[in-house]
């Protein structure tokens, strides 16, 4: 597979939703389109951007989201549609979807994903020597990201998991991901790329856990609600861990303190969505009774987030795309520290696109306040071998 392509990456901030559109595709659009991939606003009128997209594209798998903010060329951003297109040159792609997760079973997400495996293996057929990923994109409130993402990593084997869940500017309403020419909720869309080039999945994490530990005492696991916490009321107990008062917690306090769950020497962060009228908090993961929870103090982001991209920079070289999950409140946490500046630098320097989401999926684990994604390289030079 000679790279004749490449991947091409286009955001539009125009307020009216057609033009908006046709500005996205303009700067995307290139011959023998593999995947087109793109992350909307919420503000945009979701049918005209369907039948935009689907006008425009035809013949081409396209596939997005709607999100709680877009990062694209620039940087963070709100109000617009970021995305890329994929050549045929460099990726091989299968789409499909999943509808109804309230009624997810595990054993039909895995027959799903061995089918998906197969049509992936017999359109990569002539590839020579390929390797892949898969792009997970899910309804955001749909509470069902942990069985559906385990799911099929559990199916796809060696074949990585990468993701994040749909929002709607903290709206916190209806979320949704589009496929097949339509935006559909209770849904997630699913794409296997087969490409030679390098690539590195990367989960980037600025918590560690403290000595100060809170056991979920009461819950209600389907609903990832936590009614009490040491047997206390539980806002009034994270309040008091955190010394505020319960009146005065909010999305930015959960974003400067969060929980976390620790496996093995593994934390993984247990964001918190909201503090209810009736003392419970409730959860973007899973939690359940007896679950022991720490509360975290954060490093230094900018450098650990440094730190991180010149890791795959050394070893794929610099990227042509970073495809970026980025949490809904680890981009509070950098607005209400005056980071902003200093994070697109890193983001712009690396070609960095995506959406701020309700949640990230790293290899069939669900995990909040993450930056997760997947850098690609650039061709590697042929071997003269005369």
């Amino acid at each position: 597979m000679k790279s004749q392509g490449s991947i091409r990456r286009a955001q539009s901030f125009a307020s009216d939703t057609r033009e908006a559109v046709r500005e996205f595709h303009a700067g995307v659009v290139q011959h023998d389109m593999a995947l087109v991939l793109f992350f909307c606003s919420p503000t945009y009128d979701r049918e005209i951007v369907a039948q935009e997209m689907a006008r425009l594209f035809p013949g081409v798998d396209v596939v997005g989201c709607s999100t709680a903010g877009e990062i694209g060329p620039v940087g963070y951003c709100t109000d617009s549609i970021t995305g890329v297109s994929f050549p045929e040159s460099d990726f091989v792609a299968v789409v499909g979807a999943i509808d109804h997760l309230q009624q997810l079973e595990a054993a039909k997400v895995m027959e799903f994903a061995q089918r998906q495996l197969q049509r992936l293996t017999i359109k990569a057929s002539g590839v020579v020597d390929p390797s892949g990923f898969a792009l997970l994109l899910t309804d955001g409130l749909s509470v069902r990201e942990e069985p559906l993402a385990n799911a099929l990593q559990r199916s796809l084997g060696k074949l990585p998991l990468i993701g994040g869940s749909a929002a709607d500017a903290l709206s916190f309403g209806h979320t949704y991901v589009y496929f097949d020419g339509t935006f559909h909720s209770d849904s997630a869309v699913v794409v296997l790329l087969s490409t030679p080039l390098p690539f590195k999945l990367f989960k980037i994490q600025h918590f560690v856990p403290t000595s100060k530990r809170l056991v979920v005492t009461a819950a209600d696991p389907a609903h990832r609600v936590v009614k009490e916490i040491n047997g206390l009321p539980a806002a009034e107990e994270y309040a008091r861990y955190i010394g505020v008062e319960v009146s005065d917690l909010t999305p930015l306090s959960f974003a400067a303190s969060p929980l976390v769950v620790v496996i093995g020497e593994t934390s993984y962060v247990r964001a918190i969505q909201s503090a209810n009228s009736d003392g419970s908090l409730t959860f973007f993961c899973a939690i359940e009774e007896g679950l022991v929870l720490r509360l975290a103090h954060g490093e230094d982001l900018v450098e650990n987030l440094q730190q991180s991209f010149a890791a795959f920079n050394a070893e794929i070289g610099p990227p042509q795309l970073v495809l970026g999950f980025d949490c809904v409140l680890r981009r509070m946490e950098i607005t209400l520290n005056g980071l902003d500046d200093a994070v697109e630098d890193i983001f712009r320097s690396n070609n960095v696109t995506g959406f701020t989401t309700y949640g990230e999926q790293f290899r069939g684990v669900h995990v909040n306040q993450t930056l997760t994604g997947i850098a690609i390289g650039a061709a590697l030079p042929e071997v003269d071998h005369a």
